[in-house]
């Protein structure tokens, strides 16, 4: 990412609007419902829906409610007990949602409507809630600038098209849906162009609703593609990444498709992932970059100790990377999907891929999977990589060749129930959060492991009903 690079993304860019801009367009009606949103665990943006006039009136000074158990609830939104920050016997109270004027944008996949994140606060005390992703998020920023550094961040998203309405999909009880391709598609134009109908509308929303699209490809499973938006800093790009979700979902079902973000969809096909790519920045120049020769790399001590604290901390924070129990079915030898925790330079078996040089230095990560919550994800990052700058961690030497079968490099968890272990029980994870998050977070991973644990699976009939 280099100097003139970075400070594109200072400038305006085109679908965001303020406050004044979206008066005007309300006046002339051109906008009428503001949708008002924050994301929940899962990274799904919750909310509600406003009149624009009555937005601009109240809302947007005074932000809006919303009931906590949100934050205490599972994928089916049921109530979960055994949360302390919200339960029964709390009564269920609301907490209050703080419009990010930063963040208001056109959604220009729904007819005149416009969009606006918030943070989560408190209703008592105003202060930001410590559970709710954006806040955790904040908190690794705040961390960064007392070192005066930013971060600049690009999540690489991957997902399948299918040619099934979600409803559909639904019915048939996600078996035997058709993908919109019929053969390994990475690269191919010829493919790309059979979809072009939605890939080109989304990319069109995305660039019109303030999430510029550098571009756009088949990726290697059948169905599977990947759509790239500009790199910024990480608290846009998190807000960019929720975005670019709904959009997709939402002008697939338009379409009488569907997308899914699963982290591995089937265990014939590619698992869908999230690649990050990050650099810290200090004075408008890459931090990473330096004339220190680290194996194959030339870079600053700060790039190192940040590396090193990345890969340290990668198994405690899994659970922010990898947050289902089918996230950990993408992690597969030989898949493009890293199993171990090692570096490499431009090498994409390695879990942590160095890519650049100079002003365009940075890590990729690529264990993260396509179903993470970026909030979360980017939090554990910042939290990792800080804490190998304060600490001066070294990173273990570069490695090459085919790290698949680097046995003697530490893996990845294998399970969710091994990641949540390790977080629950992580001094760093505690230090980096803060009580309160780790007891919170530890008994959502834990809730959604219960119950897959007891669920009853088409692998389970299949392989009993009646053979067994």
């Amino acid at each position: 990412m280099s100097g003139d690079r970075l400070s594109e993304t200072k400038t305006r860019v085109p679908g965001m609007l303020s406050v004044e801009e979206l008066g005007d367009l309300v006046q002339r009606d051109q906008v009428r419902t503001v949708i008002v949103g924050f994301t929940d665990h899962f990274g799904r943006l919750l909310g509600k829906r406003f009149d624009a006039e009555i937005f601009l009136e109240s809302v947007w000074e005074r932000g809006t409610h919303a009931c906590d158990y949100l934050l205490a609830n599972d994928m089916e939104m049921t109530p979960v007990s055994g949360y302390r920050f919200a339960n029964w016997a709390r009564g269920y109270g609301d907490f209050h949602l703080v419009p990010d004027p930063s963040t208001l944008r056109l959604a220009s996949w729904l007819e005149k409507t416009a969009l606006v994140l918030c943070d989560v606060k408190s209703e008592k005390t105003g202060q930001l809630l410590a559970v709710a992703p954006r806040s955790m998020l904040r908190r690794q920023l705040e961390r960064a600038e007392e070192l005066s550094v930013t971060s600049v961040v690009a999540s690489e998203l991957e997902y399948y098209l299918f040619r099934d309405s979600y409803r559909d999909a639904a019915l048939k009880g996600y078996a035997g849906l058709e993908e919109t391709g019929w053969y390994s598609e990475d690269y191919h134009i010829l493919q790309g162009t059979r979809n072009e109908n939605f890939t080109a509308a989304v990319r069109h929303h995305l660039k019109s609703s303030g999430v510029p699209v550098e571009s756009s490809k088949g990726e290697f499973g059948t169905g599977q593609h990947e759509l790239n938006v500009r790199h910024a800093g990480a608290l846009e790009m998190a807000d960019r990444h929720v975005v670019y979700k709904q959009c997709l979902k939402e002008v697939a079902e338009q379409m009488g498709m569907s997308v899914s973000f699963m982290a591995k969809f089937a265990s014939t096909q590619a698992g869908s992932s999230c690649h990050i790519h990050l650099s810290l920045w200090r004075d408008g120049v890459n931090a990473f970059a330096g004339d220190e020769q680290f194996g194959p790399v030339k870079c600053s001590s700060l790039f190192r100790w940040f590396l090193g604290g990345w890969i340290g901390h990668a198994s405690e924070v899994m659970v922010f990377y990898a947050p289902t129990v089918n996230s950990y079915k993408r992690y597969v030898e030989g898949s493009w999907a890293p199993t171990r925790l090692a570096w490499s330079h431009d090498n994409r078996t390695a879990g942590f891929r160095v890519v650049g040089k100079g002003q365009s230095l940075r890590i990729e990560c690529r264990i993260p999977g396509a179903d993470c919550n970026p909030y979360h994800a980017f939090a554990a990052v910042l939290a990792s990589g800080l804490n190998g700058i304060a600490g001066k961690v070294e990173p273990p030497e570069c490695m090459s060749g085919d790290l698949y079968g680097a046995t003697d490099v530490p893996r990845v968890p294998k399970t969710l129930a091994e990641a949540v272990a390790l977080f629950a029980n992580s001094a760093f994870a505690k230090q980096a959060f803060g009580e309160e998050v780790i007891e919170h977070y530890t008994h959502f991973f834990r809730t959604e492991q219960n119950t897959f644990n007891s669920a009853v699976t088409d692998w389970e009939r299949r392989r009993y009903f009646e053979r067994i």
